[in-house]
């Protein structure tokens, strides 16, 4: 068993305060083919409550976290039918399944930065 774990934390700019209430799924990229693992729902500090990956779903491989930023953003904006940014995905890659991995997201209706962060 992995003693690794992935986490987040979206913070949005735009409102200067948590992603509270964003939706996000995971996935796996296994043999060539996206599988989605969990979807996740944002608590009031713009963290889910435990982990996103731990244990034996925590493994070495390449992955993807679909932030659903739009559907957010349309709460506190008038953002058109296009908006300029709606799903936000962030493909990265986990090397070593006993570390602890963070992916941040700062977010706007209109930018985003992501990292490693810890």
């Amino acid at each position: 068993m992995s003693k690794g774990y992935l986490t987040t934390h979206v913070l949005d700019t735009y409102n200067g305060k948590p992603g509270s209430g964003i939706k996000g799924s995971i996935y796996i990229f296994e043999e060539g083919n996206k599988k989605k693992i969990k979807e996740f729902t944002l608590n009031e500090d713009g963290r889910c409550d435990g982990p996103i990956l731990e244990n034996d779903n925590f493994k070495v491989g390449k992955y993807e976290i679909k932030f659903f930023c739009g559907e957010y953003f349309k709460k506190f904006t008038k953002l058109s039918d296009n908006p300029f940014l709606d799903d936000v995905v962030i493909r990265f890659g986990i090397s070593d399944n006993n570390e602890h991995y963070h992916v941040p997201l700062l977010i706007s209706p209109w930018s985003y930065t992501t990292y490693r962060g810890s």
